[in-house]
């Protein structure tokens, strides 16, 4: 079993390996980086220090409509990232099963996702938050 953190994004329910959740915070002002990866909404403060603020949805390949201001925060490579979902919902102990051999998803989601879990009935995707940050999207 491992503890996963439950988030929502386009209607879809997510697990995240809690291992890789520093916190789940409501964003704040958000200050444009120019020259930044368009999944890069900006960047925020956070406790005095910076994190770069990732739009999932356009990571995702999904239709952005408005931003959530929830965010996970996460660290990869040495830097912050605040990554904004839907909704976070819980947190549950589930045990996760690999994807299905030949099973293939499409852009960001085939390096996101990682394996399935299934918490009160629903399938979820399991994703890793690194496989989300666009290249050179540290500020």
């Amino acid at each position: 079993m491992t503890l996963f953190l439950l988030a929502r994004i386009g209607g879809r329910g997510l697990a995240i390996d809690a291992a890789e959740v520093d916190s789940v915070i409501d964003i704040g002002a958000v200050v444009p980086a120019p020259g930044a990866p368009a999944t890069v909404v900006g960047i925020a403060a956070l406790r005095s220090r910076v994190v770069t603020v990732v739009d999932t949805w356009t990571a995702l390949g999904l239709p952005t409509t408005q931003r959530s201001p929830r965010a996970v925060v996460t660290r990869v490579e040495g830097h912050d990232y605040a990554m904004l979902f839907d909704a976070v919902d819980d947190i549950a102990d589930l045990e996760m099963t690999p994807l299905a051999n030949g099973m293939t998803l499409d852009g960001a989601w085939s390096a996101a996702a990682h394996g399935l879990v299934e918490h009160e009935g629903e399938p979820m995707l399991a994703i890793s938050l690194a496989g989300l940050v666009p290249q050179g999207a540290s500020f």
